[in-house]
């Protein structure tokens, strides 16, 4: 959605007159591209390592954990091999001098889809953590295989539903290509009550729900080390705090000034500076990597579970440097299927989603 974002197309005259020809140095349009490009790979390779762990087991993930991230790195995904190549696309074959086209909308359309659609499916998993944590006993019949698929199909459905008008070349939004962030921005000063809807329907309620789920785990879980800390000496790690706070600061960072710059241009209808107009659109991008981090690095079952994927393609894709290590290639084959087994009857468990949810006591 961050991507709706639309400002003036004065922007033209400062990258045509800054260095044309190139030969003073790098362009800002090269910058650009370039930035775009590194963190289109940052995002593919990143998002790509998730898929090769949590399309199998995991241990302390249940099944709808795992649909639920596995929806959120698709979300992701999208990023890099979506809308990225999109917009760089259209950047590089269109003639800026023209007026907006309906390629130019199709490409509006899936950048405001992804966006919203990542917005949506992280508020789901932290809605799904929540009910993990507080009501770990009825977890099973609350988070059932159908409900589960219903969220995330509307995360999926509801947004393409919600921003169809933009795709429309005759429609009521308007299409330019931004030389500024190099992103097809669909016109919301043109309709500034659909633009302020959106973010009422999109950012403001996923934002709630995210803030209150994961403010809710962390009072918990604080109280909970507090009262371990009358009974032991040494306590465990604040495993809250270290993927909770990063996970809401990042979300906020990387959100919160898209959302602000697109209410100003549609209130206002004046535009920003051309880089922070290019910041403020690709930031929300950059979350889909440091999700991760966050949702997946920190966890010690992924870390372990990623070494076991790797190790299996070693030895699927080199057995002869498998072979040179000598007998450590059948104690490792013989390691990984205990592994893969353990982690197979853990899977099954229907408990608690992640890390956090260890940390309350229910008693």
């Amino acid at each position: 959605m961050c991507a709706t974002l639309n400002f003036s197309a004065s922007d033209d005259s400062n990258l045509s007159s800054a260095d044309p020809h190139g030969l003073e140095g790098p362009t800002p349009r090269s910058i650009k591209v370039s930035i775009i490009i590194v963190l289109g790979v940052m995002i593919t390779l990143g998002n790509i390592a998730v898929l090769l762990v949590i399309t199998s087991s995991v241990a302390g993930w249940s099944r709808s954990s795992r649909h639920f991230l596995l929806s959120l790195t698709a979300a992701d995904s999208a990023f890099g091999l979506l809308v990225m190549p999109l917009n760089l696309w259209v950047s590089l074959q269109k003639d800026h001098t023209d007026g907006p086209d309906a390629f130019c909308h199709v490409v509006a359309f899936c950048n405001a889809t992804v966006y919203s659609t990542c917005m949506y499916t992280l508020a789901t998993i932290s809605l799904e953590r929540y009910v993990a944590v507080f009501y770990p006993l009825q977890y099973s019949s609350l988070m059932t295989k159908r409900r589960t698929l219903l969220l995330i199909a509307f995360a999926w459905c509801f947004p393409p539903f919600l921003l169809s008008p933009i795709s429309f070349p005759d429609g009521i939004i308007e299409v330019h290509f931004s030389t500024a962030s190099l992103v097809c921005n669909p016109s919301y000063s043109t309709n500034v009550a659909y633009s302020l809807s959106l973010t009422c329907v999109i950012f403001f309620p996923c934002s709630i729900v995210m803030t209150y789920a994961n403010l809710r785990v962390w009072c918990a879980a604080k109280r909970q080390r507090l009262k371990m800390r009358k009974y032991a000496r040494r306590t465990r790690h604040n495993v809250a705090s270290r993927v909770l706070v990063p996970v809401m600061a990042a979300y906020y960072t990387c959100w919160t000034p898209c959302m602000a710059a697109m209410i100003y241009n549609a209130v206002s209808g004046s535009s920003v500076p051309e880089w922070i107009e290019f910041v403020v659109v690709w930031l929300p991008t950059s979350n889909g990597f440091l999700n991760c981090i966050f949702y997946f690095w920190i966890n010690r079952s992924f870390r372990r579970k990623f070494h076991l994927v790797l190790q299996r393609l070693a030895l699927a894709l080199c057995p002869r440097l498998a072979s040179t290590i000598g007998c450590c290639s059948t104690t490792n084959t013989r390691f990984v299927s205990v592994i893969v087994d353990n982690n197979n009857v853990v899977h099954e468990r229907s408990a608690s989603v992640s890390s956090t949810c260890t940390l309350l006591s229910m008693a």
